[in-house]
């Protein structure tokens, strides 16, 4: 037994399903979970001593790669004057500063300590401000675990086959409406019947939790038009889409202003982080100035702003989103090439520095039902391979992975090779 699995085992004894977040568990890839023991640059090493090129990157935070110096100087630093104060400090100042100098639609924003956390309040502050109830939002987009949007949701959620969560009332639920993601047919249609009892449209810009499915051209513009049309709010989740691909919000490259943006992972450099953001007219409504209530004991604390000041520092000064693009698109450009020319059922999609391996003959992957139509026990069997291989990927089906700007050429082409490898052993051609 590894060391890996001895820690399982204790693990399962004291912590339900012996993880502490669902997408951890490794159970739909049919293994137990690598328990890691450190990381620098693109490499992790696990307890038992394997080392692995890590495409999962903490599930998207670590776009500089393990052990950053900057981000690692600015955390002990930090962390030598005090972990938390329960009060104001300095740093929180300087995140804030920053943030809305590198996202200009921005007037003012609240740090919370998780996407979870900044969600929830992003919705409570479109229904206080619009003085509506409805939330409308897309089947396979998650957004994370508050009742209300456990609905239809991707992430951990699609990957164990559960549609909602059981302690999730009805009344909780019944004030959202869900709808197919890049449908906008289906989207005019709510608003007719239901407008003016819809307070939000939340949705993934890019959609991630479901794999990497791209907005269609028009979708979300038309997003837009309908809420402004409609006085609903548009609020632009961008816990894993912010400072992805440039160094701001996704919002931007789409060319689109929405009224409220929620922020996560990348910001704080690995450390908790979370923040709701949006112009003065919304944000203003939060306590202490408005009556739309948010709390939390541990929020803007300076470890975890220290992290996020360092993370979008680098990212403003390095501005390495070219050489992620490029390394995704080699990682897809070799798989989709081998796949053609061989006539299997698999492609690589990719944006920026993301991809998802979709096993499906399905070329056109526009929203949840055709993500659906993967075949999961052969990416499960690639799962193990690329394990055995040293290559450490997302291990679900329905996630993203992303390259980091600690990744080489070789590290790309190491992993695109294996996939080759796997796909050459394990698909009749």
């Amino acid at each position: 037994m590894t060391i890996s699995e001895k820690l399982f085992e204790r693990a399962c004894k004291h912590i339900p399903g012996g993880v502490n977040s669902p997408v951890r568990a490794f159970d739909a890839v049919g293994t137990t979970p690598v328990y890691i023991e450190s990381g620098c640059g693109s490499r992790i090493l696990s307890v038992d001593g394997k080392e692995y090129i890590d495409f999962c990157g903490s599930w998207g935070p670590l776009i500089l790669g393990h052990s950053n110096q900057e981000v690692l100087r600015a955390v002990q630093d930090t962390a030598e004057k005090g972990l938390s104060f329960g009060s104001c400090n300095p740093l929180e100042v300087e995140f804030a500063e920053l943030f809305c100098e590198l996202i200009p639609h921005v007037d003012m924003l609240r740090l919370v300590n998780s996407g979870t956390e900044a969600v929830m309040t992003a919705l409570r502050l479109a229904r206080g401000f619009t003085n509506r109830t409805n939330i409308v939002k897309f089947d396979g987009c998650y957004h994370g675990h508050s009742d209300c949007l456990l609905v239809s949701a991707g992430s951990g959620l699609l990957t164990n086959s559960i549609s909602s969560s059981k302690g999730v009332t009805d009344k909780a639920v019944s004030e959202v409406i869900t709808s197919p993601y890049n449908d906008i047919e289906k989207l005019e249609k709510i608003f007719a019947e239901q407008g003016d009892t819809i307070a939000a449209v939340i949705v993934e810009p890019v959609a991630g939790n479901m794999g990497l499915v791209m907005p269609k051209k028009g979708f979300l513009e038309a997003l837009r038009k309908i809420c402004t049309q409609y006085g609903a709010c548009l609020i632009f989740d961008e816990t894993i889409t912010g400072f992805r691909f440039h160094c701001g919000a996704y919002s931007e490259i789409a060319g689109i202003t929405p009224d409220i943006s929620t922020f996560g992972k990348i910001i704080g450099g690995g450390m908790p982080i979370g923040a709701i953001a949006a112009g003065k007219e919304i944000m203003e409504l939060l306590a202490p100035l408005g009556e739309v209530y948010q709390a939390g004991t541990l929020s803007g604390n300076p470890v975890a702003a220290a992290a996020g000041i360092a993370t979008l520092r680098t990212l403003k000064a390095t501005n390495p989103y070219s050489k992620l693009s490029e390394l995704a698109s080699l990682f897809g450009d070799k798989i989709n090439t081998y796949a053609q020319e061989n006539k299997l059922a698999v492609h690589c999609k990719t944006y920026g520095g993301t991809f998802t391996l979709f096993f499906t003959a399905q070329d056109e992957i526009n929203n949840l039902e055709d993500v659906k139509n993967c075949d999961t026990e052969l990416f499960a069997a690639y799962y193990r391979y690329m394990l055995d291989k040293g290559i450490y990927m997302s291990p679900s089906q329905f996630e993203l992975n992303f390259v980091s700007a600690a990744h080489s050429r070789q590290d790309v082409e190491t992993a695109a090779d294996a996939v080759i490898e796997f796909l050459s052993t394990r698909i009749k051609l």
